[in-house]
């Protein structure tokens, strides 16, 4: 079994090496990163981290503000677009990739087919967005097959809602959100006005709304609450067809987009209807509701975004002085599906965890990096960029200067241009030598999940409760667990303080029943990120002492088995 570790990139961004981007510029002038440039040495460089699958984001073709008109694409109305290159989820062709990504648009879905076979023949899983809730205002596809319907062609747009219509409507009204639509020949005019995609069933939907997006429409009459599931609504069999499509050309897994937007009920008919065909697809479920957690698992869905539970936790104890103790509950709020969660501390949606918006320093992340990589055997998600101390410090355009790294504009990276290198041999010999530290401190920890067993499918035991007391523990500044296969068990402490610490961790006659392993009164342990090892003692009589830096971690691994073990005294 391994510990899946999952990279996100958005092709746009990650390999253009334009370093003289301005902010809201257009393709032309601030470039784009091409499928073609992920090539098979950027792709060993990825994998050198430890990770076992590639998201790539904003693949499936969206709305932008490019013209692609002369590829027989139909051009956006601009003032529907947010920024110059588009949201990756307001699509406009659930059939079709972004034409920004291909260097011969003729050939973009080639392109693409091309980079999943080198994606695979690395040795590495494909994810790609499934966008299920919304489209863009002006959806068309020009990629379909020739037997599919695009979505809302057949409505009746005098309705509110109609059973097997794809979009809710606003009768006799205008669509008239507080942005600016244009005038005269220009203007974007949608009559009637279609619900959006942030469940805003109003014409007059502000800046903050998802006003680039329609609302689709799953059988839920909003108006009433009734639910029209039987016979199965006409966005099922369509969204059914989408992700059937996608599993043929060889994608691995779909991370799906805000699930708890669309029906329930959609999920448990889908999923099982892919696997069919498809048997080892994976689901991925972008959710922001511990109370739906179990639900969605049950419905299908392989692993769940932990973001409301773990990463707002571990953002709180770095930014907000919160205890490192409400760790605790974090484990007990998923307590028997653990193995579900999907873990990170970055991605598109958050602030960069370097930025001056949160930690202020990338170097800080050890601690939080430690917790969230290694407490249960479920998937851990890095950014592109996150293992350089990428901070986003950048007004890039439509976005601002947020602590984000922009989804809506032609942009570059300078912390991927040096690791790539102009001669794109994703060498890093540009780094800083803080970005080379911290790179290799990515790849250690992760390479750690890829190697012991007792992270990828090993027990966890939290030690907490038996050291609030312990005066050389500080239970609000660190935590301290462990994880066991039996065979070799991991002592996990994460220090979360400004001021290094010689810590005795008190470990239960319970741990050591509960995980069935034994006592050492003195074992030769290795502790793994140092590869340092010692003489210690691994027992409930004796604490295991441990020295940990500021804003830093330890994992110490005892061997069960090992000939090394000492006789005790």
């Amino acid at each position: 079994m391994i510990k899946p570790i999952i990279y996100q990139l958005l092709p746009r961004l990650f390999s253009n090496l334009n370093d003289a981007c301005i902010p809201s510029g257009t393709i032309g002038q601030n470039g784009s990163g091409k499928f073609n440039e992920i090539d098979n040495r950027a792709l060993q460089g990825i994998r050198s981290l430890g990770v076992t699958h590639l998201w790539l984001t904003g693949i499936i073709e969206h709305a932008t503000s490019t013209d692609y008109s002369a590829y027989g694409i139909v051009p956006d109305n601009h003032h529907v677009v947010k920024g110059k290159a588009g949201s990756p989820y307001a699509i406009k062709d659930y059939y079709d990739v972004d034409p920004d990504l291909a260097v011969d648009v003729d050939h973009r879905l080639q392109e693409f087919d091309a980079l999943v076979g080198r994606i695979h023949d690395q040795g590495m899983k494909v994810i790609i967005d499934f966008v299920p809730n919304h489209v863009a205002r002006q959806y068309h596809s020009d990629a379909a097959p020739s037997d599919v319907t695009d979505f809302g062609a057949t409505d009746d747009t005098a309705l509110y809602f109609g059973c097997n219509n794809n979009f809710y409507y606003i009768p006799r009204q205008l669509f008239a959100p507080s942005v600016d639509m244009g005038i005269g020949k220009e203007a974007y005019v949608e009559f009637p006005a279609k619900a959006s995609g942030n469940d805003c069933f109003t014409a007059f939907p502000g800046v903050n709304d998802w006003y680039d997006t329609v609302k689709l429409n799953y059988g839920i009459d909003y108006g009433d609450g009734s639910r029209h599931f039987n016979p199965v609504p006409d966005t099922w069999g369509k969204m059914l067809d989408i992700l059937l499509y996608w599993a043929g050309r060889g994608v691995d897994a779909f991370r799906c987009d805000m699930v708890h937007m669309v029906p329930l009920e959609f999920w448990r008919w889908a999923i099982p209807s892919v696997r069919r065909s498809f048997p080892d697809i994976k689901f991925i479920a972008e959710i922001y509701d511990t109370g739906l957690y179990r639900p969605f698992i049950e419905a299908g869905f392989d692993y769940l975004y932990d973001k409301v539970n773990l990463y707002d936790t571990l953002r709180g104890i770095q930014c907000q002085n919160w205890s490192a103790a409400q760790l605790t509950n974090c484990w007990q709020t998923v307590d028997g599906i653990g193995d579900h969660m999907l873990n990170f501390l970055e991605n598109h949606d958050e602030q960069r965890f370097g930025s001056r918006q949160y930690a202020g320093d990338p170097s800080l992340v050890l601690p939080s990096l430690i917790v969230s990589s290694m407490i249960n055997t479920g998937p851990m998600m890095i950014y592109m960029g996150q293992e350089l101390g990428e901070q986003a410090p950048e007004a890039e355009g439509f976005s601002g200067a947020d602590g984000r790294t922009t989804i809506f504009d032609y942009w570059s990276l300078s912390t991927l241009r040096r690791w790539i290198g102009s001669d794109r041999s994703a060498s890093g010999k540009d780094l800083t030598s803080r970005e080379k530290w911290l790179r290799e401190m990515y790849a250690t920890v992760l390479g750690i999940c890829n190697s012991e067993r007792a992270i990828a499918e090993g027990a966890f035991f939290d030690l907490m409760y038996v050291n609030y007391d312990n005066p050389s523990f500080n239970p609000h500044r660190q935590y301290a667990f462990l994880r066991s296969d039996g065979q070799s068990t991991l002592l996990i402490v994460a220090n979360f303080a400004a001021e290094a610490c010689e810590i005795e961790v008190n470990i239960p006659l319970h741990a050591f029943d509960t995980l069935k392993i034994p006592q050492h009164q003195e074992i030769k342990a290795t502790e793994l990120l140092s590869g340092l090892t010692a003489a210690v003692s691994f027992s409930s009589e004796k604490p295991f002492k441990a020295h940990v830096d500021a804003f830093g971690a330890a994992v110490w691994k005892i061997n069960h088995a090992s000939s090394h073990m000492m006789p005790k005294k």
